[in-house]
């Protein structure tokens, strides 16, 4: 065995395609390269679109990069055949190891996205494959692409949505997530109420149509609730619990603040009030318990910040309407500026918070998949344009289906 029939093994060619030389190169720089030259058999014929075969009219010359052998860099090269078709167009044959277009081999392709999805930031796969990052981006880009168009989002019925940064600073992308299946289906630029446009769009192409959204997860953002009302009219707003428990927290944390400045036995004191009293050691338990006997106002607020959070326990909405209507009186009885200001948010959103008790939806979801999202930071370190962040995020959330062969056939 030659080592022409070799290589044509080891790529899994079928005729008419056989390797029909192999050169090993140095250049000036001591860089070795390994060369595989593909031809076909003459005489062959090669399907057009009407899947009739066709002879051939000439040959292009082409080259792609494929898998190093090993830490060699190697290409394939080949005359790739140009067919006069049945109609008497003359078109490009397309070849078994590679996608029309691109400089690399399938299986090439196949290894750089397996890399990232081993948590390989991109930069770095294109040190290991031996070229510009930009082209793995052009890559990943067309797969993440390819699987988007035939992604399926016809199934949902309650959306959550929720903006992350991209970077330092105030730039955002908005989140639109499918609760039931736990999966990103859309990001777009920007965290405002055209961002509820471009995911109800996006639903509307894909042919789902906005009444079929029956629930929205969302913060107490005046641009989201905007956006919902406009672009999912049948949709009920159910606002995150994790949201407005954030907002309760910074209340307690300004009341601490505040007695803070007159009682330096406060400092260090920050979590020992906004941890849940079972995530406290022995030692962070005691403490607490004496420091709201000894600061009544800081323990009023700590009794109401505890008792605000037995509303997501409410067996239905009445109950849950009277429960919230009797904090609301004592926060005004305890007179705490902090709290009276969280329960004057709570009565300007009550239908949306209230409504949680019915629907059990929240973005708890959302906050798994922002982990991946700075795991998606890290892969995307260094990328240039906001496009390769937003598809790394469906890469890694958005539980795509890729179809990109693994091997010749």
């Amino acid at each position: 065995m030659n080592s022409e029939t070799l290589f044509s093994m080891a790529l899994g060619l079928q005729p008419p395609w056989q390797v029909k030389a192999v050169t090993f190169s140095t250049d000036e720089l001591a860089r070795s390269e390994l060369h595989l030259h593909i031809d076909f058999v003459t005489g062959s014929r090669f399907l057009d679109d009407a899947n009739n075969l066709c002879p051939v009219h000439d040959t292009v010359e082409r080259q792609w990069q494929h898998l190093s052998f090993f830490e060699h860099t190697c290409y394939l090269h080949c005359a790739v055949p140009r067919i006069t078709t049945t109609d008497g167009k003359v078109r490009t044959v397309d070849v078994p190891w590679a996608r029309p277009g691109s400089g690399f081999t399938l299986l090439f392709e196949a290894l750089a996205l397996a890399l990232i999805e081993r948590e390989m930031p991109v930069n770095r796969v294109a040190e290991i494959l031996k070229v510009n990052p930009q082209r793995i981006w052009t890559i990943f880009n067309h797969w993440i692409s390819k699987a988007k168009a035939a992604d399926d989002p016809s199934m949902i019925t309650k959306l959550g949505v929720d903006e992350t940064s991209t970077k330092k600073g105030h730039h955002y992308v908005t989140l639109g997530v499918d609760l039931d299946e736990a999966r990103v289906i859309h990001v777009t630029e920007g965290k405002g109420k055209a961002t509820l446009q471009s995911i109800q769009q996006h639903l509307e192409d894909k042919g789902v149509d906005k009444e079929q959204v029956e629930q929205i997860s969302m913060d107490l953002s005046p641009s989201f609730i905007a956006g919902a009302a406009e672009s999912f009219p049948s949709a009920q707003i159910t606002f995150d619990r994790f949201h407005v428990v954030k907002l309760l927290n910074e209340a307690m944390n300004q009341v601490r603040i505040a007695e803070r400045k007159e009682h330096d036995a406060l400092k260090g004191h920050k979590y020992t009030f906004l941890k849940n009293r079972e995530n406290l050691s022995d030692k962070k338990e005691k403490e607490l318990d004496e420091l709201i006997q000894l600061y009544p106002t800081l323990g009023e607020a700590y009794r109401l910040k505890v008792l605000f959070n037995d509303l997501w326990e409410m067996p239905d909405k009445p109950t849950a309407e009277a429960f919230l209507r009797q904090w609301c009186d004592e926060v005004d009885a305890a007179k705490i500026p902090a709290f009276i200001k969280f329960a004057n948010t709570v009565r300007g959103h009550w239908s949306g918070i209230v409504h949680f008790v019915e629907s059990l939806i929240s973005n708890g979801i959302l906050e798994g998949i922002n982990s991946k999202i700075q795991l998606a930071k890290r892969r995307a370190r260094g990328y240039r344009n906001i496009n390769n962040f937003i598809n790394m995020i469906y890469f890694l959330c958005g539980k795509l289906k890729f179809y990109y062969p693994l091997y010749f056939t």
